[in-house]
C-alpha cells in the first residue's frame, strides 16, 4: 500500500489522535476510512447504512407512533 504525506494543524492532529484512541483505531485508519467513504460511496449509501443500523438495533417502540410535535417535547 503506498504512503502519502499530509499536513495538519497541530490542534486538529491532537483532536484526531484523541478521537482515534477513543474509538480504538489509529489516525491513519481513521483518515483511510473517511477518504474511502467520501470517494467510494454512492450519495445514498448513508441512508442504507442508517436503515441497516436501525434493523440491527432490534429496538421496540411498543407500538407508539411519533408525531412531529413529539420532537419538541423535552
Amino acid at each position: 500500500m503506498p504512503n502519502i504525506t499530509i499536513s495538519l494543524n497541530e490542534d486538529l492532529l491532537k483532536s484526531g489522535r484523541r478521537y482515534a484512541e477513543k474509538h480504538q483505531t489509529s489516525v491513519n485508519a481513521l483518515i483511510r476510512k473517511l477518504l474511502e467513504q467520501t470517494v467510494r460511496s454512492d450519495s445514498n449509501d448513508w441512508i442504507e447504512e442508517c436503515f441497516s443500523l436501525m434493523d440491527r438495533a432490534k429496538a421496540n417502540s411498543g407500538g407508539r407512533r411519533w408525531e412531529r410535535e413529539d420532537v419538541y417535547d423535552v
